[in-house]
C-alpha cells in the first residue's frame, strides 16, 4: 500500500458493552469528540451488569445519590432514586433513561456478541467480528465488558442430570422465578447469595443454603431515600459531593477515619463499632478506624465485634457455629452489607449446610448429595460468583501484534498498564480492566475516570495525527509490580477470594485490582497524561484515514 493511500474505516471506534461503561464512552466519543462509534451489546437491552443480574434482592451497595453519571448537571437534578441503595430494576430504568435522553440507541447494536478482534499491523487498525456476521474495522477498540459479568457455574458432577430448574444469579430469567411452595437450594454465600437468600426464604417452602465460606456482613439499613436530605443537602451541592468522591480512596464522598483501633480504649472502640453497625452500610469499613484494613490486630477487633453481633442474632447453636467467620480477616474478601441475612437462619424453613466439612459429591436428578446426606430440590440457585476481571475478555478471541492472543498474554495472570492498556495490543483501551481500582471502589466513579482519561488520550492522539498508542512493556511490568506491592500490606492478601481468582479452578493466583485508592490512582493517571502519556509508545503512521461522520 502506498504512503498516500487512504484507509476507509467503518468506524473511528468500536465499543464492546452497553452498561455504564459503554453508554458513557459512546456519549463522550460521539458527542464531545465528534467520532463515529459503534457499540455491540450481547443482551437485547442496555444495562450491562444490571441487565443480567435480576435475582431476588439484587441491589447496589453504593448509596443511590452517588451511583450515577456525573457528566450532566441536568440529569443529576432531574433523576430521583426511591431507596437509600438503588435496586436492580431502578438502576436498569436509570440506564435506559440515559440511553433515551442522550439518543444513544442509534449507535448500539443489541443481541450481538463480539467473538473476535484482531489488530491488523499493516494497516494499524482493528478488525472486529460478531456472532451476527458483522466484520467491521475501527482505529480504536474500547472494552466496557464489566469486571464481574461472566458467571461462574461450577462443574459439579451430575449437574446436567438435574430434572428440576437451575439458575445462576448473574444470568437471571427476565420473567422472574416463582419459588412459592418449592424446595430450593442456594449454593454460595457471596454478595449475590447474601442478597438473595432472605428474599427466597420468604417465598420458598424450604431453603437449604450450601455454604463454603462464612461471611462478615454489616446491615445495610436499606430504606426509602431521605427526600429532604437529597433535595436540601445533595442536589444543591452535587459538584462538591462528586468532586470529593473522585479524589477519595473508594469513590465515596466520605471522610475516612484517621484513628487507630489500637489507640483508643475498649469502651470507645465498642461505641464506634456500635454506631457504625446501627448506621449500616459501608461506614463500618470506611469510617471506624484507619487500620482495620492493614493491621491484623486492629482487624481482629472489628472481626470479633461482627462475630459478637452474629452470636446475638442467630438462635440455633449449631447453625451459629457454621456462620461464624474465623478463617480470614474482615475485609479480605468483598465487604458485604445485607438486609436480614443472619436473621434468615432463624426461620424454620431454612437449613445451612457447611460444604467444607460435608462437601457436595454430586448433583442428582432429584437434588444434591453430600458426603453425609442426600437432599431433594425443585430448584437450585448458583450464587457462585463470577470469573472476575478477566473472564469477559478471555471469552473473546482478541489478538494483538504477531497474532498474540490476550489469553496467551495473560497465561500467568493479567498484565496491564494502569488497567487501561496491554503491551502488544495497540489502540485497545479497557474501561476498569485488571490493574485498576474498579471493583474496590464505587463503580460509576471508577468508570467515569477511565472514560474521561481514555477519551482525552484519544483526542490527544487525533489532534497530533498519531495513529497508534501502545503500552510499553517495561511500564506494564512496573505497573504490575506496583499493583502487587500496594496490595501486600492489606488484608486482601490473607484470603482466597475472587480478587485473586481463587474461585476459578486453574486460574492464576494474582491480585487483580489496584488497592491504592481511586484518588491516588487518579493522580497517577493525571501525572502520566501531563508527562505526554509517559509509558506509552506513540507512533505516527504514514497512511491517511478517511474521517468518519459522528452521525453514522
Amino acid at each position: 500500500m502506498s504512503t498516500n493511500s487512504e484507509i476507509h474505516l467503518d468506524f473511528d471506534a468500536v465499543v464492546i458493552g452497553a452498561g455504564f461503561a459503554g453508554l458513557g464512552m459512546l456519549r463522550r466519543l460521539r458527542d464531545e469528540l465528534g467520532m463515529s462509534v459503534q457499540v455491540y451489546e450481547t443482551g437485547d437491552g442496555v444495562g450491562g451488569t444490571w441487565y443480567w443480574n435480576r435475582y431476588p434482592g439484587a441491589r447496589c451497595d453504593s448509596e443511590s445519590y452517588v451511583y450515577c453519571f456525573s457528566f450532566s448537571k441536568e440529569l443529576l437534578q432531574d433523576w430521583n432514586w426511591s431507596g437509600k441503595y438503588p435496586e436492580q430494576p431502578e438502576i436498569l430504568s436509570y440506564l435506559n433513561h440515559v440511553a433515551d435522553r442522550f439518543d444513544l440507541r442509534r449507535n448500539i447494536q443489541l443481541k450481538t456478541r463480539v467473538i473476535s478482534a484482531k489488530f491488523l499491523e499493516d494497516q494499524n487498525h482493528w478488525q472486529i467480528e460478531t456472532d451476527q456476521g458483522d466484520c467491521v474495522t475501527a482505529q480504536f477498540l474500547i472494552t466496557g465488558v464489566g469486571c464481574i459479568s461472566t458467571g461462574n457455574v461450577p462443574e459439579i458432577a451430575g449437574r446436567d442430570s438435574f430434572e428440576g430448574d437451575w439458575y445462576h444469579t448473574g444470568s437471571w430469567p427476565h420473567e422472574g422465578v416463582d419459588f412459592v411452595g418449592k424446595r430450593v437450594a442456594v449454593i454460595g454465600t457471596g454478595s449475590s447469595g447474601v442478597q438473595a437468600i432472605p428474599v427466597i426464604a420468604e417465598q420458598a417452602k424450604s431453603l437449604t443454603v450450601f455454604q463454603r465460606t462464612p461471611q462478615y456482613s454489616i446491615p445495610a439499613r436499606h430504606e426509602t431515600v431521605d427526600r429532604r436530605f437529597i433535595e436540601e443537602e445533595v442536589k444543591p451541592n452535587y459538584d462538591e459531593i462528586l468532586e470529593k468522591a473522585r479524589w477519595s480512596k473508594s469513590g465515596f464522598p466520605v471522610d475516612f477515619s484517621e484513628r487507630s483501633a489500637l489507640e483508643v480504649s475498649a469502651e470507645e472502640r465498642q461505641r464506634t463499632y456500635d454506631a457504625a453497625w446501627d448506621n449500616g452500610g459501608m461506614q463500618f469499613i470506611h469510617g471506624t478506624f484507619k487500620d482495620i484494613r492493614t493491621d491484623i490486630k486492629a482487624n481482629d477487633t472489628a472481626a470479633e465485634f461482627i462475630r459478637s453481633k452474629i452470636r446475638e442474632i442467630v438462635k440455633d447453636p449449631e447453625t451459629l457455629e457454621k456462620l461464624l467467620p474465623m478463617d480470614h480477616p474482615y475485609g479480605s474478601k468483598r465487604a458485604l452489607i445485607d438486609t436480614d441475612y443472619f436473621e434468615t437462619y432463624n426461620r424454620e424453613n431454612v437449613e445451612l449446610v457447611d460444604i467444607r466439612n460435608t462437601p457436595i459429591q454430586k448433583i442428582t436428578p432429584t437434588g444434591i448429595r453430600t458426603e453425609h446426606e442426600e437432599f431433594e430440590f425443585d430448584i437450585i440457585v448458583f450464587a457462585t460468583g463470577f470469573d472476575a476481571m478477566t473472564g469477559s475478555f478471555l471469552k473473546m478471541d482478541v489478538r494483538g501484534r504477531n497474532g498474540l492472543t490476550l489469553k496467551e498474554k495473560w497465561t500467568d495472570g493479567p498484565r496491564t498498564y494502569l488497567g487501561i492498556q496491554v503491551a502488544g495490543f495497540p489502540n485497545m483501551f479497557m474501561i476498569t480492566g485488571p490493574g485498576s481500582p474498579s471493583v474496590l471502589s464505587n463503580m460509576p466513579v471508577a468508570i467515569e475516570q477511565h472514560i474521561e482519561w481514555i477519551s482525552d488520550f484519544i483526542e490527544f492522539l487525533r489532534e497530533r495525527g498519531i495513529e497508534t498508542a501502545e503500552a510499553d512493556v517495561d511500564a506494564e511490568t512496573e505497573w504490575v509490580s506496583h499493583v502487587n506491592e500496594v496490595a501486600k500490606p492489606t488484608m486482601f492478601m490473607l484470603a482466597n477470594s475472587w480478587y485473586l481468582g481463587a474461585n476459578i479452578p486453574g486460574k492464576p493466583r494474582v491480585f487483580m485490582p489496584y488497592a491504592g485508592g481511586i484518588g491516588t490512582y487518579r493522580r497517577k493517571c493525571c501525572d502520566i497524561a501531563d508527562n505526554g502519556y509517559e509509558g506509552f509508545i506513540l507512533s505516527s503512521g504514514s497512511r491517511k484515514r478517511a474521517s468518519m461522520a459522528a452521525s453514522s
